[in-house]
């Protein structure tokens, strides 16, 4: 548990200085005269109205507005991210393909398939950071558990007997409670779901107990008080919502799940391309209406050099590893 414990101190420390670097201000990318002079697609591995489609829509609308083109917002989801990764890494390296990639498919992936069918540090190669999302750790109304204690003295007194919904098999938020049950030596029945909403919908109806879920997609249920919001899984606590305490705060020294993403491009794209969109992103995050719309959507906007992406993945993926061994996830 030390050694767990200082991994997960490790990565609050860098995301608190990446979230510095995005309020720090933009920089002037090199220059590629001739780019861009036509559309751009950008490659969401998700759903139509999921988390990242969200984030996406508000990244290309300012995108295009920057480039002076039309940034075409393309969904593939599909196998944990898979099928929409895959698609970025068979497009032309021509900086007219560009593609969301986050914890799943750059770092948490890695552990749950034997062998992915891409190599995203030979395949990809990244452009920009762009931010943090948190979850929210939520109980169905009916239980009796008002705080974090509350539920770990439940948990402990009936063992097994609670059940503890996801979005999926290998998620964030199916892992950020594993994380929860590791740290506090408790047990919960998982019950995976494919996606948050049919979750959400069991647990508001009372099938299932508890949730750790993306604050875009729960935050609408804790504030019209169809579930019961205990938590934030973050480092600090969330401007949604600001009267819940962190995991950590309410009693769980040294927890944090928190979910990133950022953006990829083909490997072998110029690398003159890959700085002029480096500078847009990050003007972008440095944005107050930009900054804005992604914290309405519970995205900590953060920014930084172009391999930070790639240096982040790089230190996540045995932490996230860690977890999915240990809860022995299963893929479906």
């Amino acid at each position: 548990m030390a050694k767990e414990k200082k991994a997960w101190q490790t990565r609050r420390a860098l995301f608190s200085n990446l979230a510095m670097l995005a309020a720090a201000g933009s920089w002037s990318g090199a220059s590629a005269s001739s780019y861009p002079n036509r559309s751009l697609r950008l490659i969401v591995p998700g759903a139509a109205g999921g988390a990242p489609d969200l984030l996406c829509r508000v990244m290309g609308s300012a995108l295009a507005s920057a480039l002076g083109q039309a940034v075409v917002i393309d969904n593939r989801p599909g196998a944990g991210g898979i099928a929409g990764t895959l698609e970025m890494v068979r497009a032309a390296p021509d900086g007219y393909t560009l593609g969301y990639a986050n914890v799943g498919t750059l770092a948490i992936n890695r552990a749950l398939y034997g062998q992915l069918p891409y190599d995203p540090d030979r395949q990809l190669a990244p452009v920009a950071m762009t931010g943090f999302v948190q979850n929210a750790l939520v109980v169905r109304n009916e239980l009796p558990i008002l705080t974090v204690g509350h539920l770990i003295s439940y948990l402990k007194k009936n063992p097994r007997k609670v059940t503890m919904a996801s979005a999926g098999n290998g998620t964030t938020s199916h892992l950020s409670g594993e994380l929860f049950k590791s740290m506090t030596g408790t047990s919960m029945l998982h019950v995976p779901y494919r996606g948050s909403s049919a979750a959400i919908q069991d647990l508001i109806g009372g099938r299932v107990d508890v949730m750790f879920d993306n604050l875009s997609s729960i935050c609408p249920f804790i504030e019209s008080d169809r579930v019961r919001g205990l938590a934030v899984t973050g480092a600090r606590r969330s401007p949604l919502l600001p009267h819940l305490p962190t995991v950590r705060e309410a009693g769980v020294s040294g927890y944090e799940s928190v979910a990133w993403g950022g953006i990829v491009v083909p490997a072998g794209t110029r690398t003159d391309i890959i700085n002029v969109l480096n500078g847009e992103f990050t003007a972008m995050m440095s944005n107050a209406g930009v900054r804005e719309s992604l914290t309405r959507l519970s995205l900590e906007p953060a920014s930084g050099p172009t391999d930070v992406l790639f240096e982040l993945a790089k230190r996540e993926t045995p932490v996230w590893a860690s977890l999915v061994r240990r809860a022995n996830v299963q893929i479906d």
